[in-house]
């Protein structure tokens, strides 16, 4: 590109569409049996990364990565930094409510899990559905239909905590995650916009912040809290995620050329390769481990993003064959539609007692249903979308 002109670009939906589907895999196969242990999830204290462990860092760098295209789109509208601020507030207070919501759903009262999570997602989508623009009572009625939305998830709130179930903020969830990801990268860019060299710093900073938070290197106490920030929630593991998202988009937008992509694709591979050295420096004081977010999860998940990244951009934006993924598409274009039909999916189905045969809960055949079943979750959120039902916010 080699200029701040912001152009669509094929790869970060097709990274974002991938990392979608494969999201859906990795939660659909932990009933299974016999299955490849590099597949799951590493337990905590486990030195090893499975395949299902590299899919929320994917998720948290994707995210970075459109937030330079997302803030530049809104400049270019005209908003005010104020304006841009209220919608990275109110983008992260949606994350977090869903994420929260995710993580307390359960029997409660005279409601089942399943129909928790029924009534939990049809209040998703009356508040946060993609209505279209009109005027007139086609207007009030929408947000009527976002008001309504509001009361349902009051009512469960409510309702939880007269049975004795308050909300428990817990971990966050996985989307309440995101959103802390989301508001402390939107808001580092806002400031730090369109540069590099800027961008570059924070990047650092934030890789440093995350190394030391998971060393003893200052004893914790008043002074650390102050150096590590920890008034921020989440990890800044996860964070740096994000920023190595952002700064991804800024060298694209730099260096990238799709005549000329060697340049871009040599910067993503060196950086692949120091952080797959860092990943090795880090390895003797660490564990790879997700579920303690350690840096050198973080150092060897960086060495396969930004060369995957250039694979994915010389495969679809210098050679055109965007058009391979196009059963996915979905999938990077309602994400959100597509994590959270799962939800419906499984609660109906326990609801209705529907069971899959006995072969599919075990080996290849299991894998196979997970896949299969994914594919069909992409689609169904793409025949939604078609009617105007999709996520946003």
């Amino acid at each position: 590109m080699k200029s701040s002109t912001l152009q669509r670009v094929a790869a970060v939906d097709v990274f974002r569409a991938l990392t979608m589907f494969f999201m859906l895999f990795v939660n659909d196969i932990p009933g299974l049996k016999n299955v490849p242990h590099w597949l799951m999830h590493a337990e905590m204290n486990e030195d090893m990364m499975g395949f299902s462990d590299t899919i929320f860092p994917a998720f948290l760098f994707c995210m970075g990565m459109s937030i330079p295209f997302a803030i530049q789109n809104r400049v270019k509208k005209g908003d005010t930094a104020l304006q841009i601020i209220a919608h990275i507030s109110e983008r992260t207070v949606a994350l977090i409510a869903m994420g929260l919501f995710m993580l307390n759903c359960s029997d409660v009262g005279s409601i089942s899990y399943q129909w928790f999570s029924i009534l939990m997602v049809i209040g998703f989508f009356l508040i946060w559905n993609v209505y279209p623009h009109t005027e007139g009572p086609g207007k009030y009625v929408f947000k009527g239909m976002k008001i309504l939305g509001i009361i349902l998830l009051a009512f469960l709130v409510i309702y939880k905590d007269v049975h004795g179930s308050p909300f428990q903020q817990g971990w966050w969830g996985i989307l309440g995650l995101i959103g802390w990801t989301y508001a402390v990268c939107a808001v580092i860019y806002l400031f730090t916009r369109e540069s590099l060299c800027k961008n570059t710093i924070v990047w650092i900073v934030i890789i440093l912040l995350a190394v030391v938070s998971h060393s003893d290197l200052i004893p914790w106490g008043y002074g650390s809290r102050i150096v590590l920030l920890s008034f921020i929630p989440s990890d800044w593991t996860l964070h740096a995620f994000g920023m190595s998202g952002i700064i991804t988009s800024l060298i694209m937008l730099k260096y990238a050329d799709r005549k000329h992509p060697d340049k871009f694709l040599y910067i993503l591979f060196g950086l692949g390769i120091v952080m797959f050295v860092l990943g090795l420096f880090s390895h003797p004081h660490w564990i790879i481990s997700k579920i303690q977010a350690t840096p050198t999860w973080l150092f060897y998940c960086l060495a396969m993003f930004f060369p995957l990244f250039g694979i994915f951009y010389w495969l679809t934006d210098v050679k055109g064959k965007a058009s391979w993924f196009n059963i996915i598409k979905p999938a990077g274009t309602a994400t959100l539609t597509c994590y959270v039909i799962p939800y419906l999916w499984y609660s109906i189905q326990q609801l209705l007692e529907w069971y899959y045969p006995h072969a599919l809960y075990s080996g290849i055949p299991g894998l196979l249903k997970s896949l299969v079943y994914s594919l069909i979750i992409v689609i169904i959120a793409g025949l939604l979308a078609k009617v105007k039902i999709k996520l946003k916010i």
